[in-house]
């Protein structure tokens, strides 16, 4: 897997960017300004669905008002990320907080499919039930936990 990743880094455009600082800043910024509205956005309806958020407004029109914001970000977030791995892929493959990182995302993704596929189905009812509650905890969790580990990369393994 190290092997691989450092093939990645050899690519001429994964050269040019990790050797042009504005480009390389660029898509950082892009990246955690994605991932900023990405995250804020589910969480915001993971709260609406707890009952802490827009209790003024049905489930089902903040869940249609925020998911696509949620989905562009999250898409755009994926390739700036991926931009920014790629400039060092040998040093994030075998790393296991990167790895724990990336297993946190795909869940808090999971749940929050989950917790959207299911918002139709709430908003039929006078309040959400307990099992939409505990989705929403848990893909609440989840987008933290996420943060969490990018943010201990660069404290446990010295990268980024």
């Amino acid at each position: 897997m190290h092997n691989f990743g450092e093939w990645i880094e050899h690519f001429s455009w994964v050269q040019y960017i990790s050797m042009t600082s504005w480009l390389y800043s660029s898509v950082a910024v892009v990246h955690y300004f994605t991932l900023l509205v990405m995250v804020g956005t589910a969480v915001f309806v993971d709260l609406r669905v707890l009952g802490v958020a827009a209790t003024g407004k049905p489930i089902a029109q903040v869940g249609e008002q925020i998911y696509p914001w949620m989905w562009s970000a999250f898409w755009l977030a994926v390739f700036s990320g991926f931009l920014m791995f790629t400039t060092d892929a040998g040093d994030y493959l075998p790393d296991t907080v990167f790895r724990v990182k990336m297993t946190v995302i795909l869940l808090a993704v999971i749940f929050s499919i989950l917790v959207q596929r299911s918002i139709p189905r709430w908003a039929e009812l006078p309040s959400p039930p307990a099992g939409a509650k505990v989705l929403a905890s848990i893909s609440l969790l989840l987008w933290i936990g996420s943060i969490l580990a990018g943010v201990e990369i660069a404290a446990i393994s010295g990268l980024g």
